[in-house]
């Protein structure tokens, strides 16, 4: 279930009460008069199936609600009510299968926006990557690869496609871009700086790595694990279960081929600058391709659900 918080010029609290009650999946309706103060209006709040939270949502933007008054949306961890329950069972499909469109590009946008913090995360991880690589250590690649956080950008950049936001797509591309070029030149330094320490050397580059070296060497599995995790990583993110990114991010070698790439350059290791870059890319245009086609097909299949749904009804 979802709570929503609504703020409502009183002219149109009325009209907004009717939306609500006219919404199947909804519950708990309260009407508090003159609440609000900033902006002045009404405090209407209400709960509502997931599932029929997008079209609710829709429908009090079409009223204005969004640009006169206010819209909140939090979800609901625990309801204990027979009434919720009724309310769930009678909305159309399933409330995991239910994507909110404003709640996915309010997501993305913050986590594709750049700033200070993502750059930090992104460089911090390409360095840790970047003495798993040289260390042929495991761990720390996957350490790596849990810290990253370039899986926003390409969330973004596939619900900016799917919404044909063009403002969200050049913040992710440039959240993307920006963020591993810095990310890779601040690594290049860190392994110079570590060279200089007598902790890296070009040997260790340059020896078999059998727990690392798929870092440079793309294949077509690159591909299909990209391509898999891209479909995780937006499923996870429509159905609010987030905690799911954890595994998506450790599945790819986004960050740990650019931390290659990084250390390469430094040692003038070209072929396993080019290696590495392609894996880089290969596994950023799969992501990007599943998750759009997901975000595709889940619209689809939604729209499919709720028309057959009304029709029975």
């Amino acid at each position: 279930m979802l709570h929503l918080r609504l703020i409502v010029p009183a002219e149109l609290t009325e009209e907004v009460v009717r939306t609500v009650e006219g919404t199947v999946g909804t519950a708990h309706l309260v009407v508090v008069p003159g609440a609000a103060r900033d902006p002045a209006g009404d405090l209407v709040l209400c709960d509502v199936a997931r599932e029929a939270g997008d079209g609710l949502i829709a429908d009090l933007c079409a009223l204005g609600i969004d640009k006169s008054g206010s819209i909140a949306v939090e979800d609901i961890e625990l309801s204990l009510s027979r009434r919720a329950d009724q309310a769930e069972e009678d909305a159309p499909g399933e409330g995991a299968d239910a994507v909110l469109w404003d709640q996915l590009a309010e997501a993305t946008h913050e986590e594709s926006t750049l700033s200070v913090t993502y750059l930090a995360f992104l460089a911090v991880a390409t360095m840790i990557a970047a003495c798993g690589v040289v260390l042929d250590n495991a761990i720390l690649i996957v350490g790596a690869m849990a810290v990253g956080p370039e899986f926003g950008p390409l969330a973004g950049i596939c619900t900016a496609v799917v919404r044909r936001s063009a403002r969200l797509a050049l913040r992710s591309l440039a959240a993307l871009i920006v963020g591993f070029a810095a990310a890779m030149v601040l690594t290049t330094g860190f392994s110079l700086l570590m060279t200089a320490l007598g902790l890296f050397s070009k040997s260790m580059l340059d020896a078999d790595r059998p727990n690392t070296s798929f870092v440079y060497a793309p294949d077509l599995f690159s591909f299909v694990v990209a391509i898999l995790a891209g479909v995780a990583g937006m499923l996870s993110l429509t159905s609010a279960k987030s905690g799911l990114l954890v595994g998506v991010a450790i599945s790819v070698t986004t960050v740990p081929a650019a931390a290659n790439a990084a250390v390469a350059l430094g040692y003038g290791d070209f072929k396993q600058v080019w290696g590495s870059s392609v894996q880089l890319l290969v596994n950023l245009a799969g992501i990007v391709l599943a998750g759009t086609l997901t975000l595709l097909l889940q619209r689809y299949l939604w729209k499919r659900t709720r028309g057959t749904r009304g029709t029975l009804a």
